[in-house]
């Protein structure tokens, strides 16, 4: 089983998934204001977990098609970055990413992935993905889901997986009344109506990168919550994916709920289509806060 990843990695298979170890040396790419990047680490992640399920797979290369020939790909469901410290990285620090990737149903996987910081524990990120396919050539609107074979035997679903919980909860409310925010706030609070860039915001697939949802959060934190709230690090995030855009669809995204305490910020946002409202994500965030000056 070969999986195409840098020659300093380790991998090895497992009844049910595959675990892979990679490491690197921060530079500028790497690095956000006071910070390890969360825009670069979740596209190295979402990355790693679509080269995962290619050497899950047995393949050489993610490339995935239906019974019609027409391209597979993973989409993600829901993410969760818990305990994480990015704020304590800087350049030249070494980061070693341990991943391990599992199957939990026909079309969803898994993947866990526990960062280190010069060998000190740094945080544990999840991505859920499900396959998904267009029913319509180029119509993002159209994507719906399908399952594939040869990917070996569901894991123990005895234990589920955080991101798949995480998508639930949200459905239910529970893990915005953990957070100590109601549903019912949804649609009262202060809205950035954002207008997606087809050469920053959306991926090869032509659909809205994953990523970019974390990325409008941050730019409607720094619009709405101040400075001290822009310069703060993410310290944990919980993302549930609803839908996707076409090109040229303009997005909303809506403060449902903040919190602050000495050097803690909590909010929930809500991101929907302008044209229908459709809805296309929920982002939870933790981040903290800069101590300021005596």
């Amino acid at each position: 089983m070969h999986l195409a990843l840098s020659p300093r990695a380790q991998r090895l298979a497992t009844p049910v998934g595959l675990f892979h170890v990679e490491s690197y040396r921060l530079g500028m790419p790497h690095l956000s204001l006071g910070s390890l990047s969360e825009s670069w680490l979740l596209k190295e992640l979402g990355h790693r977990h679509w080269l995962l399920l290619a050497a899950m797979a047995g393949r050489e290369v993610p490339d995935f098609r239906d019974a019609g020939g027409a391209p597979v790909y993973a989409a993600f469901r829901a993410l969760s970055l818990a305990d994480v410290d990015l704020g304590a990285f800087r350049e030249h620090d070494g980061l070693l990413v341990a991943s391990t990737i599992r199957r939990i149903s026909r079309s969803q996987f898994v993947s866990s992935h526990t960062l280190r910081r010069n060998g000190s524990e740094a945080g544990q990120v999840e991505l859920c993905s499900v396959f998904v396919t267009r029913r319509q050539p180029g119509r993002n609107r159209s994507i719906a889901r399908i399952a594939l074979d040869g990917f070996g035997p569901i894991g123990d679903l005895a234990a589920p997986c955080i991101t798949a919980t995480l998508a639930d909860a949200i459905a239910t409310g529970r893990r915005l009344r953990q957070e100590g925010f109601s549903r019912d706030a949804a649609g009262t609070g202060p809205r950035l109506v954002i207008n997606p860039c087809p050469a920053k915001d959306f991926n090869g697939a032509d659909f809205l990168y994953f990523v970019s949802i974390q990325a409008f959060v941050d730019r409607a934190e720094w619009e709405m919550l101040g400075a001290d709230a822009g310069l703060a690090t993410t310290t944990a995030r919980d993302i549930v994916y609803h839908g996707n855009i076409e090109i040229g669809d303009r997005v909303v995204v809506e403060l449902c709920g903040c919190a602050r305490r000495t050097l803690e910020l909590r909010h929930w946002y809500r991101i929907h289509r302008e044209a229908d409202a459709a809805p296309l994500a929920d982002v939870l965030t933790r981040r903290r806060l800069r101590a300021r000056p005596a």
